[in-house]
């Protein structure tokens, strides 16, 4: 990056740059969660090759999907430290390796270790900072941009799937896993298009940086002097742990403490219907067409709910209500799974699929939005690295768990309503963040109500009032020379 002249610090773009990052982020959800996705279309072929049982066969797809999340906080701590490019091409070149290393597999023990861990953590370095760097570079438009990119995963596995389905055909399982080692590949060259960028809040905490003169906003410079003041390379150790501080500082949040509870219920609840839809329908007398034609649905839906509900939160009479459209979202999704037990034919499932299909997809486009309304932007990497790594125990429980259920009752009754209950429990603790931050900010307008600046930034007014009141508390000597 070219050092340029200093100029003061611009809140982010939205727009311009920012739809590279969005596409970006978009084809590395398909090459990272679609492709999970698809592996389970090999699950047939495995067990047959390797002559494996239904759980050790299994143990695959969970691999991938739980060291995915599980690891999801290195690829914060990367990011952070190297920058959101480096992390992704990383990640990109050891999910690749992991792929084709599996073709040439001999053991479900081998596709455990490459498949399952290698390609997991290749997928879990791309996959946060990705998705935090569209959060960098949105304000006004978050829930948009974040509704475009999250949407890869429903397109991808509806390409994919089938694709994935005739490569086995065609070229047999080895075959097509060194065909998708190539097209993960391509997560290295999405890397290379996620510029860095420094917003006004890091510049305050840091200082300015050098401006780049072809975007017109700054970016973090990639070439550091080697000529430092002695005093300065005597205390980096200690400039690293406060900035190590500084980053994760939000874990004391109790915003965000009540947010992680919220998040183990849901996740706890959320895999549920996707493993055992399927399923339920062939037990009711559904065909095995029509049963597969259900998921179909609900991954074209998924589509359409992250789209259109992240473009709907984005107007201006929803934008301050962000937590509670999420909160909604959630709870509709319990809701659906506690009268699936009622729904026993092909024409009252259909209805499931798409309710469930459209606030799945709506969720997920929040769960950022909502993150960075909480922390803000500038934690936004490291707080998403610890939201997904919450995901992975319970992705890698709860399946087993309802499978136990099921064969304990005998119905699917129990382990829907398991998946029901945990969803309406998230939603639950959701709203009693939302109100303790209503009360709060109730509170603090009251006190502070004759020092408010009615002239505020419309972009800097949407985020979260708590983020704006702990930067003016850190700060108070940039925000008296501002005055």
């Amino acid at each position: 990056m070219a050092q340029g002249k200093k100029r003061p610090a611009v809140p982010p773009p939205d727009g311009g740059w920012g739809w590279v990052i969005v596409a970006g982020c978009f084809m590395v959800t398909v090459c990272t969660r679609a492709v999970t996705r698809c592996i389970s279309i090999f699950f047939v072929e495995f067990q047959m090759h390797f002559g494996g049982d239904y759980s050790g066969t299994a143990w695959i797809h969970s691999l991938v999907d739980c060291t995915t999340m599980l690891c999801a906080p290195l690829g914060s701590f990367i990011g952070n430290r190297l920058s959101c490019r480096i992390a992704v091409i990383l990640g990109g070149f050891l999910s690749s390796i992991g792929l084709v290393l599996s073709s040439f597999a001999t053991s479900l023990e081998y596709l455990y270790l490459t498949l399952g861990v290698l390609t997991g953590i290749g997928f879990s370095l791309c996959y946060t900072p990705a998705i935090a760097m569209v959060g960098s570079y949105f304000c006004e438009r978050k829930a948009l941009a974040y509704g475009i990119a999250m949407s890869g995963s429903g397109i991808g596995t509806f390409i994919l799937a089938p694709v994935v389905q005739l490569l086995i055909e065609h070229y047999s399982w080895r075959g097509a896993l060194l065909i998708l080692g190539g097209v993960v590949s391509n997560l290295c060259v999405c890397g290379a298009l996620l510029r860095p960028i420094t917003l006004k809040e890091e510049e305050e905490a840091h200082g300015p940086v050098p401006l780049d003169t072809d975007c017109g906003y700054r970016v973090k410079a990639q070439v550091v002097s080697t000529l430092e003041e002695p005093l300065a390379i005597n205390n980096s150790k200690d400039s690293r742990c406060f900035k190590s501080m500084q980053e994760y500082r939000f874990l004391l949040m109790p915003d965000f403490l009540m947010l992680a509870v919220s998040f183990l219920f849901l996740a706890s609840g959320c895999s549920l219907p996707f493993v055992y839809l399927v399923p339920y329908a062939l037990d009711v007398g559904v065909s095995h067409h029509q049963a597969a034609f259900l998921m179909s649905i609900l991954g074209v839906i998924d589509i359409v709910g992250n789209i259109t509900f992240g473009w709907l939160v984005d107007r201006r009479c929803l934008k301050k209500y962000r937590n509670v459209c999420y909160m909604i979202a959630v709870g509709m999704e319990g809701l659906c799974c506690l009268f699936i037990p009622l729904l026993r034919t092909f024409a009252l499932l259909v209805p499931f699929s798409v309710l469930y299909g459209y606030f799945d997809g709506a969720y997920v486009a929040l769960i950022p939005v909502v993150t960075s309304d909480i922390v803000g932007t500038t934690n936004l990497s490291s707080a998403l690295g610890i939201v997904y790594f919450l995901h992975a125990i319970p992705y890698l429980l709860s399946p087993p768990i309802g499978g136990w259920l099921v064969d304990t009752t005998g119905t699917y009754t129990a382990t829907f309503f398991l998946s029901g209950f945990a969803l309406i429990s998230s939603s639950l603790v959701i709203s009693t963040v939302t109100g303790i931050r209503h009360c709060r900010r109730t509170q603090k307008h009251r006190k502070n109500s004759k020092d408010t600046d009615p002239k505020q930034d419309p972009c800097q007014g949407s985020r979260s009032e708590f983020y704006i009141a702990s930067s003016k508390d850190v700060n108070p000597s940039i925000n008296t020379a501002n005055s």
